[in-house]
């Protein structure tokens, strides 16, 4: 004849259960946050692409300090306005082919870069504290 189910056994199970099922839901949310504090669209890293046809606004960043992280935040809110007509590029200056780039034209960490389609620097800004500043500058160097 079968013995009933101890329910010590029974009540032992549930919170391995309970308890994997929380730690998968605080996972996903903490992922989920994280994701959310991502910036809304990524810089291309690619600087050849200066001089193909279009202006393009280089954001010079070096990790280690946080004025080019401020101005990007100035950069994303006025990117969407420009997005179709410039190309938003970035130089991680943690990279030696960034680094280079950043000595030729005089950049450090926060600078905005400002090139023509054709390729010619048309302005640089030393880590700009307003949108308005940004835009005065993007408006001029394509012509706006």
């Amino acid at each position: 004849m079968p013995t009933p189910a101890d329910p010590n056994r029974v009540q032992a199970a549930r919170p391995g259960w309970r308890r994997r099922l929380l730690l998968t839901l605080g996972v996903f949310a903490a992922g989920a946050f994280i994701w959310s504090q991502l910036p809304s669209g990524s810089y291309s890293t690619d600087l050849s692409g200066i001089g193909k046809g279009r202006p393009a606004v280089v954001l010079t960043q070096d990790p280690g300090y946080v004025g080019g992280a401020e101005v990007m935040e100035l950069l994303n809110a006025i990117r969407a306005d420009y997005e179709p007509r410039v190309a938003f590029k970035i130089a991680h200056l943690a990279y030696a082919d960034a680094q280079d780039f950043a000595r030729r034209h005089g950049a450090d960490d926060g600078t905005v870069l400002l090139f023509a389609a054709d390729g010619s620097q048309v302005g640089v800004l030393h880590q700009p504290r307003s949108t308005e500043v940004l835009r005065q500058a993007l408006d001029k160097a394509v012509g706006r």
